[in-house]
């Protein structure tokens, strides 16, 4: 949660506004979002031919910040080997993170070498703007945390995990390096008790609250 001057609101760290089934309604999800107190939501880009539409919706609602970056999916259709346009693009003050970007083994829809340069693309990007970076990583702890490691020996940045659901080793690998954790709907679903406990040890001050809408629905 977040405020200030007595005024209490949620956060939304991360959804896509962008998407189908909310763009074409964003005054009256932006309406039902204030109505359930939140008052800030971070709209994120997963391609780079979405980069002017997610900020022109932040620029339209007030309460609506925006990352700019390519998902691990579309590295092979829409890559970012040179970090120059995200960093130019992200001069924009609506634009607050860089991102989401990282490696997605599950799917493998691009090469992981394409997913491996686009996300250290991004790093530098992050590097550069002193944005934080949104990470996106399933199936593939491993290589996510190597190359953060050794990103973060080059040179500083700050980032956070989007929709942790992995194991207690990366939290305590991604905690080291200082980022933050989002935490969203997951942590509801049935099948996610240890998940509940390795988030009831970490630290409260290290967790975003994410919905990332609209996919990952809590259970009611």
């Amino acid at each position: 949660m977040a405020g200030g001057l007595g005024v209490v609101f949620f956060v939304d760290s991360h959804c896509h506004l962008d998407f189908p089934g909310l763009a074409e309604r964003i005054d009256e999800v932006m309406a039902n979002a204030r109505r359930a107190g939140v008052g800030l939501v971070l709209t994120v880009a997963t391609r780079r031919g979405s980069w002017d539409e997610v900020r022109a919706l932040a620029a339209r609602c007030p309460d609506v910040v925006c990352a700019l970056g390519v998902h691990p999916h579309n590295a092979g259709s829409e890559g970012l080997s040179d970090p120059a346009p995200l960093i130019e693009a992200a001069a924009d003050p609506r634009v607050v993170a860089v991102g989401e970007a990282g490696l997605d083994y599950h799917y493998d829809f691009a090469p992981r070498d394409a997913q491996a340069r686009d996300f250290r693309a991004h790093i530098a990007a992050a590097r550069a703007t002193g944005l934080p970076l949104v990470v996106h990583t399933r199936e593939a702890d491993a290589d996510t945390m190597d190359i953060l490691e050794e990103e973060m020996a080059r040179g500083p940045f700050s980032g956070v995990i989007h929709c942790f659901s992995s194991s207690r080793e990366l939290a305590e690998r991604a905690l080291a390096l200082g980022f933050h954790l989002g935490i969203g709907g997951i942590l509801t679903f049935k099948r996610s008790e240890e998940l509940r406990r390795i988030v009831a040890d970490l630290p409260m001050e290290r967790l975003l609250l994410e919905t990332d809408a609209p996919y990952l629905a809590p259970v009611p």
